[in-house]
């Protein structure tokens, strides 16, 4: 090549293009031996440009080459040696096709360094959908569509999920979690070869050195919780060359269907904190993300808390330290995420050490600052069919002797194991999923579906499926025609949940009349209406919403909400208080038998008294 070099500018770690100047600035000593490695057509390196020691500030190397291809530009760094990929690589070469084992032989990623071209955003905004209007859908951009009958490359893809973008603004779907959608090697190699190096060395007794070739596992890391190259958007998950243009026109669609996209990012603790705050503002800036879900041990999560470019970006992680919460912002961008609503929820479904009180406590967990994710299946666990199909997990295909995944499970198999055909078994199976439907969409937090739960996908046992990349980890899109009636269900209590803002307060219930309004903003009844306490060993309860003191969209008060929950196996009666006026207690939803009349309601023969079957909820409207 042709080309001049001079010092570098310093401005922004990466490559950076400013005319016919390509900018270099990467971490490095000054003592360090620092050059630029460029790749031809077969990856084999054509040139190879030194980097004086004087280009350095701090611990940070700089370089700008005059000269250097606008296209199919692609390049490394050599540093004392050793090759080592740009942390700040937009894309990355190699990576089309998903689980090519023809990578096995790589040592390191290469670097794409083609200019990124203009996309029209079309004036795209941010949603920033408030916290109370919430409904969160976690899914894996490859498992959501491989099983889903879409055409030829677009199986597995971004195209593939916008495709069903109307699919889930119909389910009442207004914010899209995404398992990790920048870079990850998806091959798993042997535990005991050290990454990224691709070569062992023996000895031999004629005392030559021999290269033995590191070799797949034949595992495959669907989910990508590995260090990644976290500026570069998976290229295996685009259905074109341009994986950047794919991921964009995603999240443009989505806004313009009012719903958000939020990319979970895991780092590990030998990440540095730099490049993690860098990555987050880079997703924000590059491609409009409209917030993170932080997974690992070492985040500097105050700081990005505190980053005035991210103050409006949802942030996800499992505390926050408390200074935060003192910061009285206008808009609240910080969110709990844990498994703490699972297991009450499934402990008090399955009759399995569960507690009242405890699920109580997460069905009016509030705060005025930061917002908290409910869930009852995620990735991590079984999906929600399966809370409700086995009892073990069968992990058997991961090839870990069934000793991999959470053996905390509190699931329940309804008597049999697995599949059944038994009408009893597959009734009590489908109420239950009805059951853990209602609670999550009535819990004053917000409500998140893992992919498929609504239709009642099945991993077959598996709470581990990570490396699952067939029909195990896949959506099963064919059961969605046998389960429409939990589809519409689903969507329902979604609307059900938007009609009637007193469920999903921003603020915390206080269990009295502080507004003045006649009734506590939540009560709760038992036998006897009023109780104040809940025995230990109840399972049954009403509990009561003041709709007054909560606004529908229209500006009017929102109705009385009656929530009957019983958890015994038997018949429980509950208490109705009388309510004000001409108001009268209509049923709107039932998880027995298979009605469901939400907004219509149904009016109750007993004004004073609700009957609710057994493990079954009921929901009435004073209206």
């Amino acid at each position: 090549m042709d080309y001049k070099i001079k010092e570098g500018n310093y401005e922004k770690l990466g490559l950076v293009r400013k005319g016919d100047a390509a900018i270099f600035t990467f971490e490095g000593e000054k003592e360090d031996e620092c050059s630029i490695l460029f790749y031809g057509k077969n990856l084999e390196v054509t040139e190879k440009i030194q980097v004086p020691e004087a280009y350095c500030r701090g611990s940070i190397r700089s370089i700008c080459v005059y000269g250097l291809p606008k296209k199919n530009l692609k390049y490394n760094y050599e540093i004392n040696g050793k090759v080592k990929t740009d942390d700040y690589a937009r894309s990355i070469v190699g990576r089309e096709k998903w689980n090519d084992t023809c990578r096995a032989a790589w040592d390191y990623a290469i670097c794409g360094g083609d200019v990124p071209g203009e996309f029209d955003w079309q004036e795209d905004r941010q949603p920033e959908i408030p916290r109370k209007d919430m409904v969160m859908y976690k899914l894996h951009v490859r498992n959501f569509s491989m099983d889903a009958g879409l055409r030829g490359k677009v199986k597995g893809t971004f195209q593939a999920v916008l495709e069903k973008i109307p699919y889930l603004k119909a389910l009442g779907i207004t914010t899209i979690e995404f398992m990790p959608v920048y870079e990850f090697e998806e091959i798993v190699m042997p535990k005991q070869m050290t990454l990224p190096e691709y070569l062992c060395w023996e000895s031999r007794e004629d005392d030559k050195i021999k290269p033995v070739e590191k070799t797949p596992t034949g595992k495959v890391n669907c989910w990508g919780y590995v260090p990644g190259n976290y500026f570069a958007p998976k290229a295996s998950y685009s259905s074109i060359p341009e994986a950047d243009v794919e991921w964009k026109t995603l999240i443009r669609e989505l806004h313009k269907h009012g719903m958000e996209c939020v990319m979970e990012m895991f780092f590990d603790e030998k990440v540095n904190q730099n490049i993690i705050l860098d990555a987050l503002r880079f997703w924000v800036g590059e491609y409009h993300v409209d917030g993170f879900h932080l997974l690992g041990t070492s985040i500097p999560v105050t700081a990005i808390a505190q980053d005035l470019l991210l103050s409006r970006t949802k942030l996800y992680y499992t505390s926050f330290a408390p200074v935060l919460l003192e910061t009285k912002k206008t808009y609240h961008h910080l969110y709990i995420y844990s498994d703490e609503y699972l297991y009450p929820a499934r402990k008090i479904l399955n009759h399995m050490e569960g507690n009242l009180n405890e699920f109580l406590c997460q069905q009016r967990k509030q705060h005025e600052i930061q917002g908290f994710v409910n869930y009852v299946a995620n990735h991590n666990g079984f999906t929600l069919a399966d809370v409700f199909r086995y009892s073990g997990k069968h992990n058997e295909a991961n090839g870990e002797d069934n000793s991999d995944g959470n053996n905390w499970n509190y699931s329940n198999n309804c008597g049999v194991e697995g599949r059944s055909r038994k009408r009893f078994v597959e009734y009590m199976r489908c109420k239950q999923m009805k059951n853990a439907i209602v609670m999550l969409f009535t819990a004053q937090g917000v409500p998140l579906l893992y992919a498929g739960d609504e239709f009642g996908n099945s991993q077959e046992g598996n709470n581990n499926a990570y490396c699952q990349d067939n029909r195990i980890g896949w959506l099963n899109w064919k059961n969605k025609e046998h389960y429409e009636w939990l589809i519409s269900f689903v969507a329902q209590m979604a609307e059900f949940r938007k009609q009637h803002p007193v469920i999903s307060l921003d603020v915390p219930m206080q269990q009295n009349d502080y507004g003045r309004k006649g009734f506590p903003d939540l009560s709760y009844h038992g036998e006897s209406a009023w109780i104040s306490a809940l025995p230990m060993d109840r399972e049954a309860v009403g509990v009561m919403y003041c709709g007054s003191y909560a606004k529908k969209e229209d500006g009017s008060s929102d109705d009385f909400i009656y929530i009957g929950y019983n958890f015994h196996n038997g018949l429980s009666n509950l208490a109705l208080p009388k309510l004000p006026g001409k108001r009268k207690w209509y049923l709107a939803v039932t998880t027995a038998g298979e009605e469901a009349y939400f907004e219509k309601g149904k009016l109750l023969e007993n004004q004073h008294l609700l009957s609710v079957e057994g493990q079954s909820i009921s929901i009435l409207i004073g209206k």
